[in-house]
């Protein structure tokens, strides 16, 4: 066959079809070595095995023409001994070559591709070695191992194993058409660092320069043990970046690379279509980086994975190895990022959802000594936080001062500074656990607090500054921890001066506005200064105070131990403590008995005492006989009655009391139980409390009065009196009413039928308070009275005033009534009766007649006519009655008084005008002025009598024709009630009666 159909054979065939017999039978054949050496370059195929033959196939074809053209041209060669060497900084062009190159095509183009396809075939060469088998190959000699001397290599976990390898993520045919650092780039990121580092060894002289580049493609998350050949090393010996030798696969350029031969070329027009030898990019860096530089260079790759990923291991793993190399200027930072390592890796890694923070490097840097202990501490328990401290808390202190010593301000009690601060901010149990491997019973080398003072400053600041009220065991395990120091003690000035300190102590835990809480921190500054003696009692008076705190936890009266300071010379405040400890028996122990009664008492008398050390207890500034007494009040404010009167009556008890005090709590609580009562009666509820409290002590006038107030009330609260519509009137109402009658009044309003009950109403009066005073007893039966005359009971208002008047009978001849009671009884008295004897319904004239006489009796000189008036009217109306009843009898017998004269009356025995005609015998009328009396003052009288009675308006009405006037048919001369005399009316009468004389009222002729 032909070149031509060769040639064309070679065309059609497709690279599927290709195989190594193909190849030599089709190009072996064809005699054109240019055209041979085209249609190589021209394909490229993905088999590298393949492209390899064909491309040594082309190089071969190519040999005879450089050789013939190196022999022919008179040119001096400068090769460089190595692939990949500089080169001088000019190449020396030369003419003579140039012409040649233009006037003999073919030759040109066969060196042009000549250089192409030793490129290519290196490449293919690499491509081949990167293959997994090879990488696998080339790692097992240079897998990263831990070094001995690696200074962090316990801070982090180390990553030993290796990447599993993998084809090179990209195909023959693009890492030949693409650039070197391309590839590169491509193979950082997809963290095929078998093949990177095959690539930088061959092709260093190329890719080196772009080398950050490359780096930079590789992501942040990845430990860089797994990259840690192709990162910049150190070389110590000359103090810059250590450079790689390369091992290009040949040693000496071919004489077509040669760079005069290149420029020749290029010169007469014929450029490669690739060249290695490309302008480097603006981000080169073909020189070594000094150690400043790489230092640089390994912070900011440690910030980018902090700051991308935050992924502290990474970031830690990176700076191990730039220390492994030697790289300086990294030692601060890589302190930092084995202390942060270790709180988010390890101090935190129990936390559910992660370390509580997102933690930075920055974020580490700006937080305090005493901040970055809370956080190593954050999730320490009692028992793990010794170990804690000892793991995270311990190396961090040992670097703050290892950092102080190198900055020349060394500080010797830094650690023991922060770690103090650390316990004063810290809870009970946290501060327990640390006490107890602080014991000073154990070496010194194994205690977390070796000083034994600054053990019991730190104990107290942290007990009297904690807030608890409900950690009783824990603080009693901290005082067990403290040292003991029996014994200690001064002269007796010096004994002074501590009692003076434990004093000024107390005004120091008390809250001020400058200082609203005092806290842990603040009570040790107090406690710093303080010598060994003062700090000893300390401890003692902590001692008593932990005991007394756990005695008023117990019965559910806690305090904090401030508390107990603040109430030393606080006697107020003792006593406040200790009521509420007597009312409130704590839910921790419920009272069940008598003896758990006893038990509250004897702790209660516990803190009154005191100790053998001369301390006082919580109560210390109560009496024996104050606490016996508040004890005696709570258990009656609880209701156990019964307990109290065996303990007070039994001869073993301590509960021994003077039976006027005994009196006076029993009459406070009784008055406690009956405000607080929601119900009056006495059978039942705090009613019944408050009645049996009075049973206790002996009986005295003081104690019955108050329990006859209890049964009034419980008497009001059975008529149903009611303070407003459906609500009942309450006891505490009854208790804070001012005039207890008007309580009379109302319950005579409230029930129709009370009046009837004039035993019990009276009865009432005198458990109110009234016992013995008989004017309440007359203004109660004016009561009574009044309200039967209101529902027409006219035999029960006659019956009442009948009693009334005796009552006031008897007052009159008593000696021990003052003139004021009497005259008050008097009024009440005679309005009583006047209203009750001039009512036209009452049918019993000789009745109203009496009442009006009784009225004529009590009443004052002033009011003598109004009543007369009235009397007068009612004798006509009863006479003429009489006659009329007489003529009907037909005996004309009269009935009743004559109008002639006193000794021609006859009259019934028990007839009412003899006995008053004899009292009017003796009553000294005034002159014209009382004849002249105003009807106004008149009305004026009555209304002021009448206010005293404090009738409800709600009490039945008498009928409405009761008080209407002579249009109603009524005779001329019949009394019409008083409201229904106007006052002329009245006047006249007055008048006209008086000036006509009363004489014929005493017997004398009219």
């Amino acid at each position: 066959m032909s070149d031509k159909d060769l040639c064309q054979k070679w065309l059609d065939l497709s690279d599927n079809e290709l195989d190594t017999s193909t190849i030599n039978d089709v190009l072996g054949a064809i005699t054109d070595d240019l055209w041979v050496v085209a249609a190589v370059a021209d394909r490229v195929i993905d088999d590298p095995s393949l492209l390899h033959d064909l491309l040594g196939i082309a190089l071969k074809r190519s040999q005879g023409t450089v050789e013939r053209l190196q022999n022919s041209l008179a040119f001096q060669d400068s090769q460089e001994s190595a692939f990949g060497g500089q080169g001088s900084s000019s190449v020396h062009v030369d003419d003579d070559m140039v012409s040649y190159f233009r006037e003999n095509s073919s030759d040109a183009r066969i060196c042009v591709l000549r250089s192409v396809l030793l490129d290519r075939k290196d490449r293919v060469e690499t491509f081949m070695e990167m293959s997994p088998a090879n990488v696998a190959a080339h790692g097992e000699s240079e897998a990263p191992t831990e070094r001995d001397d690696d200074p962090w290599i316990d801070a982090a976990d180390a990553e030993t194993d290796q990447q599993p390898q993998r084809a090179p993520p990209l195909s023959l045919s693009s890492f030949l058409s693409q650039s070197l650092v391309d590839s590169a780039c491509l193979l950082a990121t997809r963290e095929s660092f078998g093949p990177l580092q095959i690539l930088f060894k061959r092709y260093g002289s190329s890719i080196w320069p772009h080398r950050l580049t490359i780096l930079a493609f590789i992501p942040t998350h990845l430990s860089p043990l797994y990259y840690q050949e192709v990162l910049p090393k150190f070389d110590l010996s000359q103090d810059e970046e250590y450079r790689s030798p390369v091992q290009a696969w040949r040693t000496e350029l071919d004489w077509t690379e040669n760079p005069s031969v290149q420029v020749a070329l290029s010169t007469a027009g014929y450029d490669a279509p690739q060249s290695r030898f490309s302008t480097h990019s603006a981000d080169e860096a073909r020189q070594p980086m000094s150690s400043q530089e790489l230092a640089s260079w390994y912070r900011q790759r440690i910030q980018t994975i902090l700051g991308s990923t935050g992924m502290v291991d990474v970031a830690l793993s990176m700076v191990q190895h730039a220390a492994s190399q030697g790289i300086p200027e990294l030692d601060e930072l890589g302190e930092e990022l084995s202390l942060l390592f270790r709180l988010v890796y390890d101090a935190q890694a129990a936390a559910e959802d992660g370390p509580e923070d997102d933690w930075t490097l920055e974020q580490w840097k700006s937080m305090d000594s005493l901040a970055v202990i809370h956080a190593m501490l954050a999730l320490s328990t009692p028992q793990t936080v010794v170990a804690d401290i000892r793991k995270f808390v311990s190396p961090y202190l040992f670097v703050l001062e290892s950092r102080a010593e190198r900055a020349g301000d060394p500080n010797p009690n830094l650690s023991l500074q922060l770690l103090n601060d650390f316990i004063l901010g810290a809870p009970l149990g946290i501060v327990a656990r640390i006490f107890e491997d602080s014991k000073p019973t154990l070496p010194l080398r194994h205690r977390l607090i070796s000083d034994n003072e600054d053990m019991a400053r730190l104990a107290l600041a942290c007990l009297y500054g904690s807030n608890s009220v409900d950690e009783w065991h824990i603080m009693g395990q901290i005082f067990e921890c403290l040292p003991d120091w029996t014994g200690a003690s001064g002269d007796e000035d010096f004994e002074d001066a501590v009692e003076m300190t434990i004093t000024s102590l107390g005004t120091y835990v008390t809250p001020t506005t400058a200082r609203p809480k005092c806290t842990p921190s603040d009570l040790y500054l107090f406690f710093r200064p303080l010598p060994l003696p003062p700090l000893s009692r300390a401890l003692d008076i902590l001692d008593v105070h932990l005991e007394s705190g756990e005695i008023l936890s117990r019965w559910d009266t806690p305090a904090p131990l401030r508390w107990f300071l603040q109430s030393g010379n606080d006697k107020n405040s003792q006593r406040a403590r200790a009521v509420r400890m007597a009312r409130r028996p704590g839910t921790n122990h419920a009272l069940h008995g008598q003896s758990d009664w006893e038990w509250l008492l004897e702790d209660m008398l516990k803190l009154c005492r005191t100790n053998d050390s001369g301390l006082r207890g919580a109560f210390g500034l109560l009496s024996q006989a104050e606490i016996l007494s508040i004890f005696l009040s709570g258990l009656l404010s609880t209701g156990q009655l019964d307990i109290a009167k065996s303990l007070l009556r039994s001869k073993k008890s301590t509960l021994s009391l003077d039976d006027r005090v005994v009196e006076e709590i029993c009459l406070t609580s009784s008055r406690e139980f009956y405000d607080n009562a929601s119900s009056g009666n006495c059978n039942f509820g705090d009613m019944k409390l408050a009645y049996d409290c009075l049973s206790i002590p002996v009986r005295s006038e003081t104690v019955i009065r108050e329990q006859e107030f209890i049964e009034a009330t419980s008497r009001i609260a059975s008529f149903n009196v009611e303070t407003r519509p459906g609500i009942p009137l309450s006891p505490i109402e009854v208790r804070l009413t001012k005039d207890r009658l008007s309580l009379v009044s109302r319950v005579l309003s409230s029930n129709n039928d009370a009046y009837k009950y004039k035993e019990v109403i009276l009865e009432l009066v005198d458990k109110l308070g009234f016992r013995g005073h008989a004017v309440p007893h007359v203004k109660a039966l004016a009561m009574i009275a009044d309200t039967a005359l209101q529902v027409e009971d006219f035999a029960q208002a006659f019956e009442t005033s009948e009693t009334m008047i005796d009552t006031v009978s008897h007052l009159c001849s008593s000696p021990d009534i003052s003139q004021a009671e009497l005259n008050d009884a008097k009024e009440v008295c005679w309005v009583s009766c006047f209203q009750l004897g001039r009512q036209p319904e009452f049918p019993d004239v000789e009745k109203k007649l009496r009442l009006l006489g009784h009225a004529l009796e009590f009443c004052p000189a002033d009011r003598l006519p109004e009543i007369l008036m009235v009397w007068r009217r009612l004798e006509k109306d009863d006479i003429a009655q009489r006659l009329e009843g007489g003529t009907k009898a037909g005996g004309g017998r009269q009935h009743g008084f004559t109008v002639t004269s006193a000794q021609n009356r006859t009259r019934q025995p028990g007839a009412i005008v003899p006995s008053l005609a004899s009292r009017l015998q003796n009553i000294h009328l005034p002159a014209s002025p009382l004849v002249m009396a105003d009807s106004a003052a008149i009305a004026d009288t009555f209304s002021r009598v009448a206010s005293k009675f404090p009738f409800s308006k709600s009490r039945p009405q008498a009928r409405p024709n009761q008080f209407e006037g002579d249009s109603q048919g009524q005779s001329r001369g019949e009394d019409v009630g008083w409201p229904s005399l106007d006052r002329e009316e009245v006047s006249a009468q007055a008048t006209k009666a008086l000036q006509r004389g009363i004489g014929w009222l005493i017997g004398a002729d009219e």
